[in-house]
């Protein structure tokens, strides 16, 4: 007994130091960064100022200098200075856009033989950007076709329980899907609440981000089917996720370099290119979903951040059926916006030469979540952060911009490329909020 309690005290004493860790996770340094506007916004034609902050275990840094670069988001520095911290603190003036956009602020100090960056991202009147991207003229035809085509396949499936991943609450099934006749099949896990009623769950269908890997840590949202919700989390490759992950590694090298990786593959081709099968295989897991007896028959959810923010978009737009869409920072976003001068969406083909051929833009068109975005009918929410560099907040805005469904947005400007456990379960809430009743 007085062993059980001493472990019980040395897991609460573990817990609180792990919650009283300060900000960032062990490090020396802490910069802060306080634009002169509270909400990091300015109208175009403001000025705008960021105090800047340098701390080194705790303590105010004096007399150290910061180099600053200046430049529109993913644009290259069109200005350059240096300030000196007094008692750990200096102003540098970050300037103003014309036309609406993000501008960043991107800073270093050197200490010693040791060299700290950071970066702040302010924006100008964000709500009026709008996309580079146009819609094809046949773009809702080619994908009408491609739909009737996978509908003419009839739904083939493997499920199997996965007891590692069965709790007290909820039960999980490893679903093996076909999505074509060529026997191309994508794997998911599948999850209820246990005993859940015929008729009764909302579903849920969450694509992955980018890259070739195993489906990572498939409980961190168990509290969807603990809260009723059926959740289905997939990848896109066709790859069992049991696969030990040095062998997704050596896959991923070999078959997902800048030159030749899945998102580039036959990108010369509307017909032929990668991405085709992987939106269908979207709309796919939604005929699956939709065919479990627990269903409710009403509610439809996709749900993904990053290159699965995308996806979830992308199906929403390809999908009637889905009734609520959650997304944070979709990737694929205005991709060709860096002809426009200003930055594009993941996965920045652009910084591979020889991406901008008048093929490739025209095949980026309609695999764009900006087109799939204006088709988009069903209650949208958003989140996304200023300092994301790999799927930028101007990208994200031009999508928010477009959509003319319900929407809902949280920005937090902090973030780069990462939301919070909090942001993570009130996507949940959210969705909770708008289910059909």
């Amino acid at each position: 007994m007085k062993r059980n309690l001493l472990f019980l005290l040395l897991t609460l004493l573990f817990s609180f130091h792990l919650l009283a860790e300060n900000y960032p996770y062990r490090s020396d340094v802490l910069w802060v960064t306080v634009p002169n506007h509270a909400n990091w916004l300015y109208q175009t034609g403001e000025h705008a100022t960021v105090e800047v902050q340098f701390y080194k275990y705790g303590i105010p840094q004096h007399n150290v200098t910061v180099t600053y670069e200046l430049g529109g988001d993913m644009m290259p520095a069109d200005t350059k200075g240096s300030v000196t911290l007094k008692n750990g603190k200096a102003t540098i003036p970050v300037g103003t856009m014309k036309q609406p956009g993000f501008r960043d602020c991107r800073m270093t100090a050197t200490i010693g033989d040791k060299v700290y960056k950071h970066h702040v991202k302010v924006g100008f009147s964000p709500e009026k950007i709008k996309p580079y991207t146009t819609m094809p003229g046949d773009f809702q035809e080619f994908w009408e076709n491609n739909k009737k085509e996978l509908a003419t396949f009839p739904l083939k499936y493997t499920k199997e329980r996965v007891e590692k991943y069965c709790t007290d609450q909820i039960d999980c099934y490893l679903v093996k899907l076909q999505i074509n006749r060529r026997g191309q099949a994508i794997y998911g896990y599948l999850f209820y609440p246990k005993n859940a009623k015929a008729a009764s769950c909302p579903v849920v269908l969450t694509p992955p981000g980018a890259g070739i890997k195993t489906i990572k840590e498939p409980l961190r949202h168990k509290y969807y089917a603990e809260q009723g919700c059926i959740r289905f989390e997939i990848e896109i490759h066709g790859l069992h996720p049991e696969i030990e992950a040095e062998r997704f590694d050596e896959i991923s090298v070999a078959f997902n370099g800048s030159e030749n990786g899945y998102l580039s593959n036959n990108i010369d081709n509307r017909d032929n290119y990668y991405m085709k099968r992987v939106y269908l295989a979207c709309v796919r897991s939604i005929d699956f979903l939709i065919s479990l007896p627990e269903w409710d028959q009403k509610n439809v959810i996709v749900q993904g951040g990053s290159q699965g923010g995308a996806l979830a978009m992308i199906t929403a737009g390809l999908d009637q059926r889905v009734t609520a869409c959650v997304a944070n920072h979709p990737a694929l976003t205005d991709m060709a916006g860096y002809i426009a001068g200003r930055a594009g969406g993941y996965p920045h083909f652009f910084r591979t030469q020889g991406m901008d051929t008048p093929q490739k833009l025209q095949t980026m068109a309609y695999y764009d979540v900006i087109n799939f975005a204006r088709l988009i009918k069903a209650p949208t929410y958003i989140t996304w952060g200023y300092n994301d560099d790999v799927c930028p907040p101007t990208t994200s805005y031009a999508a928010y911009n477009v959509l003319q469904c319900p929407k809902e947005t949280l920005t937090t400007p902090i973030n780069e490329h990462w939301t919070s456990e909090d942001t993570e379960r009130g996507h949940l809430e959210w969705i909770l909020k708008h289910l059909i009743p």
